[in-house]
């Protein structure tokens, strides 16, 4: 089974949630998707985006162009991508330029000039088209390789919404968290969607923002007054929960902080105290474990499962933990407003 994937729901079936979601998708699972090795995503050369690059068992350097819907140009972008590359010639490391360069097409279908053009071209294409398939409660994307006459169909990981656990009292979830939702367990969903309502329902003042530089969605009054935050984890394929929490070691005065929450949906395992992105932290049992000289100077380290003592340190009392910590940063922010 492959990586999840963010997926959603048209008139006539389902498809990637965005041509984002589609390179996360493929990026994640280029190897088994493939067998190629992963290079570079986005890559400039010569003011141009080249969606992924890879490379294949004996070097050889792959262009992949993505498309979520047909394009009539994607050969013409690839074609321009092939030239810039093969005068910029980066990656020589990994990359053996005495090899054809492969240009790979991926879309869900190709206009029939698509075809025209690379049945008069020189250089070397491969076009797969891809579809999204449900099989029951089961989905697998499929790939048909055009020019092999070959297909190849795999499971995917997606966990389809059970709209009846939205309440009523709040609006819908932002379809940008939908689409993360997808890719969580069935309990995730459920903890996740009862935490935004937990948010939602606190007050009047509270406000649901997304946030579209770093493609998040945050909760509070405003980018100064907040209390929590979802964001997307691309290496787990799930979002991540972050609170406005007291910190693990704070003395006279008390700290706020944002703090990365480890929740399957129900329970919680680690706290963590990220300032900002997903964050990079390790538990300080792995940091002692490390000789001094090559920690950095300003590591972070989690709060180990000793949750019950940390609500014993900040006074609180209660028996379902993802609820504990959720409630105290609304108590928390509360106090800013």
């Amino acid at each position: 089974m492959l990586h999840g994937a963010a997926l959603k729901q048209t008139g006539t079936g389902w498809e990637f949630a965005s041509e984002e979601a589609l390179e996360n998708f493929l990026e994640e699972n280029l190897q088994e998707l493939l067998g190629l090795t992963f290079l570079k995503r986005q890559h400039n050369v010569k003011n141009q985006l080249c969606d992924l690059l890879a490379v294949g068992k004996n070097r050889q350097l792959l262009v992949l162009e993505l498309k979520n819907t047909e394009d009539r140009y994607i050969v013409q972008q690839l074609t321009r991508y092939y030239d810039a590359l093969l005068e910029e010639k980066t990656f020589q490391e990994q990359v053996d330029y005495d090899r054809v360069v492969e240009l790979v097409a991926i879309a869900p279908s190709f206009h029939r000039d698509n075809l025209i053009d690379i049945k008069y071209h020189t250089l070397n294409f491969q076009l797969i088209q891809f579809s999204i398939i449900k099989n029951g409660n089961i989905f697998y994307l499929e790939l048909n390789f055009v020019n092999e006459r070959k297909t190849v169909q795999v499971e995917i990981s997606y966990q389809e919404i059970d709209f009846s656990l939205l309440s009523e009292n709040i609006t819908e979830p932002p379809r940008l968290l939908l689409d993360w939702l997808g890719a969580c367990t069935r309990d995730e969903q459920e903890g996740l969607i009862e935490i935004r309502q937990q948010i939602l329902t606190f007050h009047s003042r509270m406000q649901e923002m997304i946030e579209s530089k770093s493609k998040s969605i945050m909760y509070g009054t405003g980018k100064t007054k907040l209390c929590a935050e979802f964001c997307f984890d691309k290496k787990l394929g799930k979002p991540v929960l972050f609170l406005w929490l007291p910190l693990w070691r704070f003395r006279e005065k008390e700290a706020i902080g944002r703090t990365k929450v480890w929740t399957d949906g129900k329970t919680v395992s680690y706290l963590g105290h990220v300032k900002e992105g997903i964050g990079k932290i390790k538990l300080m049992s792995e940091w002692e474990s490390m000789p001094v000289k090559n920690r950095p100077r300003n590591y972070l380290s989690l709060t180990p499962i000793g949750i019950e003592n940390y609500m014993r340190a900040i006074n609180y009392e209660q028996s379902n933990l993802l609820k504990v910590v959720v409630d105290l940063a609304l108590q928390k922010w509360l106090k800013k407003i």
